[in-house]
C-alpha cells in the first residue's frame, strides 16, 4: 500500500504557475484607460487641430509595444535580470545628470524632467523608480540578516538618496514615489520598525503643519516657488482661482456633478477646456464626473485586486529576491494610485502624479508593462503540483 502511494507521488506532474488574474487585469485597466483617454482627450485634440483620437492612438501603440514586451518579459527567467543592476545604477546616474545639468533635457511647463528629440522623448525619473526596486531586490536578497544593520541601511541610502534628489529638483511627486517604494522594501526587509513609525509620525505632522513648514523650507531654498504655491493651493483653492487653484477647483466640480451612476460615457462638462489636460493627472476626475461613484469605486477595486495578486505572487515566489521585485512594483502601483486619487480629490497637495495605466503618458506605460513582466516572471517561477 505504501509502496503504491509512494509511485502514486512520484506520478505527479511539475508545472509552472502564470498569473492570468494579473495579465487580464492587466489588459483591462490598459483598455479601459485608452477609452478614457479618448473619452477626455478628443475635444481638446480637435481644438488644437489634431484628429480626436490622437493622444489615445500615441497611448495605444507604445501600450501594444509594452505589452509585448511585458509578455517576452514574462517568460525570462528573472534571476536574469540581477545581472544587470550595477548597469542600471549607473544609467540611473547618467540619465538624471543629463536631464538635470546639461542642455540635453528637454523643458516643459518650466520643468525638465525629458531626454531625447522632437517626440521621442522618455522620463529618467521611471528608470531610477525600475532601477530601484531591482538594485534594492538584489541587496537585500544578498545581505540576508545583514540588512537590520545601520550601516547597511547607510550603504543604501548612500546609493539612492542622491537619485531621489536629482529627482524631486524638477519632479517631486516621482521622488516622493522613490523614497516610498524604497521605505516599503525596507519595512517588510527588516526586524527593526520604530524608525518607520517615527518617519510616519514625523510625515503626519508635517502635513498637519504644511503651510508653515513649507514657507520656512521656500525661505532656506529647499522648495522651489511652485512647490510651496502648490501647498497653499491645497490648503486654500478658493483664494487661487486663476492660478493652480482653478485645476483643483475644475476636479472637484467634476467629482461632484458625477454622482452615482455618472453622466455616461463621453458626456463630461469639465473636459471641454474647462479641466486642463484632463487625460493627465486629472482623468480619475473624468471618470467619476462620466461613470459616477459606482465607477470610480469599480477602478479602486481593480487596483485592490492587482495589489492582492501581487501579494500573492509574492508570498508564493521561489526565493527572497523575487518576493522583493515584487513587493517593490506592490509599492510603486499602490502608492502612486493612492497619491493619485488623494490629489484629484484635493487630500494632498497637488504633485503631478498619473494614476497608473490609465492617465496619458507613454513613458509610464511603457515602464509599468516592463515592471508586470517582472511580476509575471516571478509568477511564472513558481512550481505547482498537477
Amino acid at each position: 500500500m505504501q509502496q503504491a502511494q509512494a509511485v502514486k507521488k512520484k506520478k505527479k506532474k511539475l508545472r509552472r504557475y502564470y498569473d492570468y488574474s494579473l495579465l487580464f487585469t492587466i489588459i483591462f485597466l490598459t483598455v479601459f484607460g485608452l477609452i478614457m483617454i479618448y473619452s477626455s482627450s478628443s475635444y481638446n485634440a480637435q481644438i488644437d487641430g489634431k484628429a480626436p483620437s490622437y493622444y489615445m492612438t500615441r497611448q495605444m501603440y507604445i501600450a501594444l509595444g509594452g505589452f509585448t514586451g511585458m509578455l517576452i518579459i514574462s517568460k525570462m527567467d528573472y534571476h536574469w535580470f540581477a545581472k544587470f543592476a550595477p548597469l542600471a545604477v549607473a544609467v540611473s546616474y547618467i540619465s538624471m545628470i543629463l536631464v538635470n545639468f546639461t542642455p540635453l533635457g528637454i523643458e516643459r511647463n518650466g520643468k525638465k524632467r525629458w531626454l531625447g528629440y522632437g517626440s521621442l522623448t522618455i522620463q529618467p525619473a521611471e528608470i531610477v523608480k525600475i532601477t530601484l526596486i531591482l538594485v534594492l531586490a538584489v541587496i537585500i536578497a544578498n545581505m540576508g540578516k545583514k540588512i537590520n544593520e545601520w550601516r547597511s541601511w547607510g550603504f543604501i541610502s548612500a546609493l539612492f538618496l542622491p537619485l531621489a534628489l536629482m529627482v524631486m529638483m524638477n519632479n517631486l511627486s516621482s521622488g516622493i514615489i522613490i523614497c516610498g517604494i524604497a521605505i516599503v522594501m525596507m519595512f517588510v526587509a527588516n526586524k527593526r520598525k520604530w524608525p518607520f513609525v517615527l518617519f510616519i509620525v514625523s510625515v503626519a505632522a508635517v502635513i498637519l503643519f504644511a503651510p508653515t513648514v513649507a514657507i520656512a523650507l521656500e525661505e532656506a531654498g529647499i522648495l522651489q516657488e511652485y512647490q510651496l504655491r502648490r501647498i497653499l493651493v491645497w490648503k486654500n483653492p478658493e483664494a487661487y482661482p486663476t492660478d493652480g487653484g482653478y485645476q483643483v477647483l475644475q476636479g472637484l466640480y467634476a467629482i461632484g456633478s458625477g454622482g452615482l451612476l455618472g453622466k455616461g460615457l463621453g458626456q463630461s462638462i469639465q473636459k471641454l477646456s474647462f479641466l486642463p489636460e484632463p487625460q493627465n493627472d486629472m482623468i480619475f476626475a473624468i471618470i467619476c464626473e462620466e461613470l459616477g461613484l459606482f465607477g470610480a469605486v469599480m477602478v479602486i477595486f481593480l487596483f485592490m485586486f492587482m495589489i492582492y495578486r501581487f501579494m500573492r505572487i509574492a508570498n508564493s515566489a521561489p526565493d527572497i529576491f523575487g518576493s522583493f521585485l515584487v513587493i517593490g512594483v506592490l509599492a510603486h502601483i499602490a502608492i502612486q494610485v493612492i497619491l493619485n486619487i488623494a490629489v484629484v480629490t484635493n487630500v494632498i497637495p497637488n504633485t503631478g502624479i498619473t494614476l497608473p495605466f490609465i492617465s496619458y503618458g507613454g513613458t509610464s506605460i511603457l515602464f509599468l508593462m516592463v515592471e508586470m513582466g517582472i511580476v509575471l516572471s516571478v509568477s511564472n517561477g513558481i512550481i505547482l503540483e498537477s
